[in-house]
């Protein structure tokens, strides 16, 4: 069981709480993790009573829970909740926090922000201001830290100076997926892939996260941001990170992050011309996803009519060290896409002197493919006899289906990243100088579509994006996995 934990979620009211946050947390009692003594606070400035607040927890969490929901341990759970109504820029309305906490100094407290990132830095001052800061405390920061390098980097100031690095945890939800996990542990923990794992043996990388999914409620905010800040910035720089990192010396978490932080250091920087042969920018226009007919972007609500906001991006990057020099890694992600999918796709070397028959399809073989959503799999695509006369070579998966193969619901991303943050691990939460290095490396990108004027290219809702992904990717021989 965990140690007993006061936790505060800071835009109680918002989607993420309601939709992943408290479902984790009631997953983590029903599993006996989470002692009676407890406490969860929705923070927000609605007016709201505790039966108000908790008449609208239990919805969201029988709505996103289904058939795990079950009214008797909701009962449960429920007694551990409650509502603070603060307003999080008026420092007097800190003083009912105070309130809540006092006499339990000795109790970790989880401050978790799901708000807008201007916001951070007045709430943690607030709470400073308030006394509740303990050296117990610990600051939960969603993404995205800010807009850009100068801008996290304030917002890294202001937080820590009043939170130690080792208090302030900045979340990644991708890190905490099993599948992530189990690259890790496909990596580190086995001797038969390190070999392999490196130039020579690699042809290329490609990671992508699709989603078929629009702005949906985010019009104002992802309207100001886009998909290189909201994605790349963060989740996808994150796992090339995992993909290309050295074997750290322990599982420790600096050890671990000091690893992935090369990595960042390395990235070869895409700036002025390299943007429009190594970038691609698209925007959605109304289609059909799902067998549905979508809007497109700019009739989406709360979008500017004018918007060039990229709603999706390819980009083609070029790690300098040793391990990977001439490996590209192709990262894409956009919105409204053919399918909902996360995967990373590592192709490997043909044999160098081939002495059988080549099958029809041979880039099908020799494929590692490790899957995030919507199943959690890793596949070994290789090639093998098929029966019959002759040696005549097909490919063939080798598949690790964790559902099937475990036979438990595996941990939700947030269910881990919750429990990591109470227990104090911080191997899966991004450092520091882990976040300002992938900002250096995303805001020249950004400058040179500005310098040049690139604008998206429009992309039909329900394709896999604009013809110049494919482009991008073609231009080396090689073409996205889900186009072969």
């Amino acid at each position: 069981m965990l140690p007993t934990f006061d936790m505060l979620l800071f835009g109680g009211t918002g989607d993420l709480v309601t939709r992943k946050l408290l479902p984790a947390l009631y997953r983590r009692h029903a599993a006996a993790q989470i002692s009676e003594d407890s406490r969860i606070f929705g923070v927000a400035r609605s007016n709201l009573s505790r039966a108000d607040y908790l008449s609208q927890a239990e919805h969201a969490c029988r709505e996103f829970l289904g058939e795990e929901f079950d009214a008797a341990q909701w009962t449960r759970f429920s007694a551990l909740l409650a509502y603070i109504k603060v307003d999080a820029a008026t420092e007097g309305d800190y003083t009912a926090i105070a309130s809540l906490l006092a006499g339990r100094e000795q109790i970790i407290r989880v401050f978790f922000y799901s708000t807008a990132s201007n916001l951070f830095a007045t709430i943690s001052e607030n709470l400073a201001k308030a006394g509740v800061v303990t050296p117990l405390a610990r600051v939960v920061l969603e993404k995205p830290l800010g807009h850009d390098v100068a801008s996290a980097e304030a917002i890294n100031h202001q937080v820590g100076a009043i939170f130690g690095e080792r208090q302030i945890y900045r979340i990644d939800h991708y890190l905490g997926k099993e599948a992530v996990q189990n690259l890790m542990a496909l990596r580190f923990g086995n001797a038969l892939f390190e070999p392999l794992w490196r130039r020579g043996f690699i042809k290329h990388v490609q990671i992508t996260v699709a989603e078929e999914l629009g702005v949906e409620r985010r019009g104002h905010f992802y309207d100001s941001t886009g998909a290189l800040r909201d994605m790349v910035q963060n989740h996808l720089l994150q796992l090339l990170c995992i993909m290309a990192m050295e074997p750290p010396a322990s599982s420790d978490p600096d050890s671990v992050r000091d690893e992935k932080l090369k990595v960042l250091r390395a990235l070869r920087p895409l700036r002025d011309s390299d943007v429009l042969t190594k970038t691609v920018r698209g925007q959605y226009k109304s289609g059909v996803v799902g067998g549905l007919p979508v809007a497109g972007y700019l009739e989406e609500a709360d979008i500017a009519p004018d918007s060039v906001t990229e709603t999706f991006v390819a980009l083609k990057a070029e790690i300098d060290t040793w391990r990977w020099a001439g490996v590209p890694f192709y990262l894409r992600t956009g919105k409204r896409l053919q399918s909902r999918l996360t995967e990373l796709v590592v192709t490997f070397e043909d044999v160098p002197h081939p002495i059988f028959e080549k099958p029809p399809a041979p880039e099908g073989a020799n494929l590692l493919v490790i899957r995030l959503q919507p199943d959690e799999c890793i596949t070994l695509t290789i090639l093998a006899k098929n029966p019959g006369e002759g040696m005549r070579l097909k490919p063939v998966n080798l598949a690790l289906d964790f559902g099937e193969t475990f036979k438990t619901r595996a941990l939700d991303a947030y269910e881990r990243l919750l429990m990591d943050t109470i227990k104090g691990n911080l191997t899966l939460f991004m450092r520091r100088d882990e976040l300002d290095a992938a900002w250096r490396w995303v805001d020249p990108i950004i400058e040179g579509w500005h310098q040049h004027d690139e604008r998206p290219r429009s992309y039909l809702a329900g394709s896999w994006g604009p013809a110049a992904s494919s482009a991008l990717i073609g231009r080396d021989g090689f073409e996205w996995h889900d186009e072969s």
